[in-house]
């Protein structure tokens, strides 16, 4: 029993209101289209007319990393914010998965977010101004709902909350479920981790939120990781997109765990595409883990929906080659 004279806040009484009927500010008819092994052909010229200076060649630099670690079938890992799937860019990183240029993804909560309401809806990323002043801001009933449901049915079940919420995508068999990349992944049992900060996410102020099953699900998905970052020995590549903070920070712990029980991590590459260069992905992504010589890290400063389609451009057509 607690000693303080504060209570928590009791959740029960939350409103809610139905997903479709939330104005949204993004939906799949905006999202990015991939690139048909003759068009990446036809990009090639528009990709070594670029200079070889700065940005460009850490450009080069990172495309060829992904081509070795795919041919020596090491980790290529991308951890990822939210934003990049507000940007459309689903369709785009579902091809290179396809294409074996992704064996893992690692998202934070908000990430897991708006991937569902894709699925489920087509659309994501509601006015948080508009909502904010009448508390209606996050209170998306099937959002708040069925993400918890599927977290709490996998923590019972010991599976982490992207396995969890792929599985029940798969399940439900929503209409948008191939511009999901939850539903994607499992469905080709791609893993995802998902690794959540209670309270930065909307789902976590709903009535049906377990802070125990959340935690739980996290947690092993935190292990998951981990067991993934090891696999990045010998060529493998960590992309870090659009999170200036939750993934960078899990990211160094799996890099200390796994040299901690004596596995080798030497020889592979870190990457931090983003709008802005923020400390930590620069610190923990670029610099740290690579220090010493044990590999190489990159930076490279852009809208995600103009690097990533490049990248994958530069891989496939390179691929093709």
């Amino acid at each position: 029993m607690s000693d303080y004279s504060q209570q928590p806040i009791d959740l029960s009484g939350i409103s809610t209101y139905p997903l479709a009927s939330r104005p949204s500010k993004v939906t799949v008819k905006q999202f990015a289209q991939p690139l048909s092994d003759e068009q990446a052909r036809a990009v090639t010229a528009l990709l070594d007319s670029l200079p070889h200076i700065l940005a460009a060649d850490s450009l080069r630099d990172v495309a060829a990393a992904l081509l070795n670690a795919k041919a020596r079938q090491r980790a290529i890992i991308w951890g990822m914010g939210g934003h990049v799937i507000k940007t459309g860019l689903a369709p785009i990183l579902l091809d290179l998965l396809r294409r074996g240029f992704i064996t893992a993804i690692a998202m934070n909560g908000s990430g897991v977010i708006h991937d569902f309401e894709i699925a489920l809806a087509g659309w994501t990323s509601e006015d948080v101004d508009s909502g904010l002043g009448s508390g209606a801001f996050g209170m998306a009933e099937e959002t708040g709902r069925l993400l918890n449901e599927a977290i709490k049915r996998g923590a019972a079940e010991e599976r982490g909350v992207g396995e969890s919420v792929g599985k029940m995508l798969v399940e439900r068999q929503p209409p948008y479920g191939e511009f999901s990349l939850l539903h994607e992944a499992y469905r080709l049992r791609v893993p995802v981790t998902a690794h959540l900060t209670i309270g930065t996410d909307i789902i976590h102020i709903h009535p049906h939120a377990d802070g125990a099953a959340l935690g739980a699900a996290s947690y092993r998905d935190f292990k998951l990781f981990t067991s993934l970052v090891r696999e990045l020995d010998g060529g493998g590549v960590y992309l870090n997109v659009g999170s200036a903070v939750t993934m960078p920070e899990v990211f160094l712990k799996a890099v200390t765990v796994v040299r901690n029980l004596g596995h080798s991590l030497q020889d592979f590459t870190t990457a931090n595409f983003d709008f802005l260069q923020h400390y930590r992905p620069l610190t923990n992504v670029v610099r740290r883990p690579v220090a010493n010589g044990a590999g190489k890290g990159y930076s490279l400063t852009g809208h995600h929906e103009l690097m990533i389609p490049l990248l994958a451009a530069a891989v496939i057509s390179q691929s093709l080659a």
